[in-house]
């Protein structure tokens, strides 16, 4: 069974994840979002270590935060549409992949500090 997270975003005093999940192994990171037909409001999904992902087999869109080691977000994509592959983001080395729109609901942009709480 994969960890579950929360994500608080402490620039903007917002709460991105309230029950998310780590994926830390090569199944979880393998299957990632594939075949969901919606994810729930304070959803996350968490990629540490990477720096670009993609939406193949997907079905529907997300919201994906690009974070460096410290936890700064160094890049957003609002609303990647199913099948596309996301850019290879110099600086991150941890992607979240969110249900579409949160990103705009916590109004989290690059520069913020988001920090991954381990439950």
């Amino acid at each position: 069974m994969a960890r579950s997270i929360q994500v608080l975003n402490h620039t903007r005093n917002s709460q991105p994840v309230t029950r998310g999940q780590v994926a830390e192994n090569m199944w979880t990171r393998f299957r990632g979002l594939m075949g969901k037909r919606s994810l729930p409001e304070g959803y996350g999904l968490y990629f540490p270590g990477e720096s670009a992902i993609h939406s193949f087999f997907m079905r529907i869109p997300i919201d994906v935060a690009y974070l460096d080691r410290a936890g700064r977000v160094v890049h957003v994509t609002n609303g990647m549409p199913p099948w596309r592959v996301g850019p290879l983001v110099r600086g991150a080395r941890n992607v979240l992949e969110l249900p579409v729109g949160t990103l705009e609901r916590t109004a989290t942009r690059v520069g913020d500090f988001l920090e991954i709480r381990f439950l």
